[in-house]
């Protein structure tokens, strides 16, 4: 499977905007604790980076979506596709219905 056509699955488990607001929050809180691990050198706040980007995004699918994350089946891909929602959240392309479709 490619990145193309995991996103609209991606896209899909995503549906409520407080769930993509979570998974912004975590997806940019983690990135931020990792660059202060990386220039600090202190290896432990990765794990505390991977705690606040994950957790709150994986309460989001099981409270709010009622779906299970995309990380367990791909991981990797899930990843790219937090960063990928975050930015377009913060660009406003999720302020309209279907900007999804039309987004993927």
């Amino acid at each position: 499977m490619t990145f193309a056509e995991f996103m609209p699955q991606y896209l899909e488990a995503h549906v409520d905007l407080r769930t993509k607001r979570v998974h912004a929050f975590g997806t940019l809180a983690g990135l931020a604790v990792a660059i202060v691990a990386v220039t600090t050198r202190r290896p432990l706040l990765l794990l505390a980076a991977l705690l606040i980007g994950y957790l709150p995004a994986w309460l989001s699918h099981w409270f709010i979506e009622r779906n299970t994350p995309k990380t367990f089946g791909y991981p990797l891909y899930s990843l790219r596709g937090d960063f990928v929602m975050a930015f377009r959240l913060l660009r406003g392309d999720f302020a309209q219905p279907g900007a999804e479709e039309q987004a993927a």
